[in-house]
């Protein structure tokens, strides 16, 4: 009897270690397939391209979000994690919202109506062309961590002051001067000092007044020189007045500070903006026209910094000080994304300005013509600052319509005009001075 109950004991033990050991690798197995599923959900925003990621979000996101800062919607960055972290929130519930994010608050979800709200009620667009590898790209870019601005260079901007258009300072040109009339000094003294020692070796008798009488003297005793000179001055001042009173009222270079800085080769040359973008009325109408603040905020919304690196002439904080000096003037609230209202104007400075005697027309060189905007303005899109490239003058723009040819291929309406044209001044490509483009009333009143 107690045999069997000593088996009996020994059977049950076994059993129930039996038992104990599949429970516990049950529960392991478990443990490691939750690990497993948990680490590969944690990898899962990493998984994607986040270059291709950057691409995807600049294409389809950017105009309503920017990675840390809010605008018309929430800041995106590192959102795959503080959506899991705060609201328990997973990767299926990100593509529903990106893909139909109106079909998820009609579904009664708490955070999807609580988003909805809290943005006045503006849906996000529903965006089902994007993949799930898409998705994947755009979670990778939000995932990266922001970088550290780098290190401004300092600015060279003085040196601008003292460098003329064609990149050689004042200091130069004087510097160069004053070398040349110092060599000529010092070649009549060598002269003068040659010709009295080829003299003495000759022995030649130079009068007594030349060995006592100073050059100066000499030189004003002689009535042929003076003569020479007093004429020389008379046709170099006639010359130079000349040259002054012809530079009154022309303005090349003029170069004024402007009430906000605008970087042309920020905008037409790195960003490739056309003119024609900001100055439109420049295709239908007379002028050019200073664009409204409202163009400018059509970027500026969401463009509220800085970002295309350091420049040689100004810093990042320069910069970003010029972009709240536009939202002060616009009556744009940065923090709460919308206007305000108290609007202020903005006093720009004229550059470019002809008599009110000449008549130019913007749309007829731009539109009719073709004519391209750096032809009178100059390398525009390499301009920090705008200066006035061209003088503008009459003969200035007499020289320009001798020399273009005007395109009269498929102008049926002129043909038989052009044909006669052509035959009197024999040639085959017409120019605008041919056509009467310097006929005195085609620009003055």
């Amino acid at each position: 009897m107690k045999k069997s109950y000593q088996s009996l004991e020994v059977n049950l033990t076994n059993n129930m270690r039996q038992v104990i050991h599949r429970n516990l690798s049950k529960n392991i197995l478990r443990l490691c397939l939750i690990i497993l599923v948990a680490f590969t959900t944690s990898l899962s925003a990493q998984d994607g391209d986040p270059v291709k990621g950057k691409s995807l979000f600049n294409a389809n996101c950017a105009a309503c979000h920017q990675l840390d800062k809010k605008m018309t919607g929430p800041a995106l960055r590192n959102v795959e994690a503080r959506l899991s972290d705060e609201h328990g929130l997973d990767r299926e519930w990100i593509n529903a919202w990106i893909r139909n994010s109106a079909g998820v608050i009609k579904s009664g979800d708490t955070y999807a109506n609580k988003i909805y709200d809290e943005y006045g009620g503006a849906a996000m667009t529903a965006m089902p062309q994007l993949s799930d590898d898409d998705i994947n790209n755009i979670l990778a870019y939000t995932a990266e961590e922001k970088k550290a601005p780098a290190a401004v260079t300092a600015g060279a901007v003085g040196n601008q002051a003292t460098t003329t258009s064609n990149g050689i300072s004042n200091e130069i040109i004087l510097g160069a001067l004053a070398i040349l009339f110092a060599l000529l000094a010092i070649g009549l003294y060598l002269v003068n000092k040659t010709l009295r020692r080829f003299a003495t070796v000759q022995n030649l008798d130079l009068p007594e007044e030349t060995k006592t009488t100073p050059i100066w003297k000499a030189f004003v005793q002689n009535q042929f020189l003076m003569l020479v000179v007093a004429i020389f001055f008379l046709l170099a001042s006639a010359y130079f007045v000349f040259g002054y009173l012809s530079q009154i009222g022309v303005d090349q270079g003029y170069e004024p500070v402007q009430p906000i800085h605008f970087s042309h080769k920020i905008h037409a040359g790195d960003n490739g903006i056309d003119c024609k973008y900001c100055h439109s009325s420049a295709r239908v109408s007379k002028h050019s026209g200073i664009p409204s603040l409202n163009v400018c905020m059509n970027c500026h919304k969401s463009i509220y910094e800085y970002n295309g690196g350091t420049s040689p002439e100004y810093s990042k904080e320069f910069y970003d000080g010029e972009i709240q000096k536009l939202y002060a003037a616009a009556g744009w609230s940065d923090a709460d994304q919308k206007y305000t209202g108290d609007s202020q104007p903005v006093k720009w400075v004229r550059i470019h300005n002809l008599p009110d005697f000449a008549y130019f027309n913007h749309s007829q060189h731009v539109t009719v013509a073709g004519v391209e905007c750096q032809t009178c303005h100059g390398p525009v899109e390499e301009m920090e600052v705008m200066y006035q490239h061209a003088p503008l003058t009459m003969g200035w723009c007499i020289d320009c319509h001798r020399t273009t040819d005007v395109n009269v291929k498929d102008n049926s309406y002129y043909t038989k005009i052009h044909e006669e044209l052509s035959k009197k001044y024999g040639v085959e490509n017409l120019t605008v001075a041919q056509m009467g483009g310097l006929e005195c009333g085609k620009c003055h009143y």
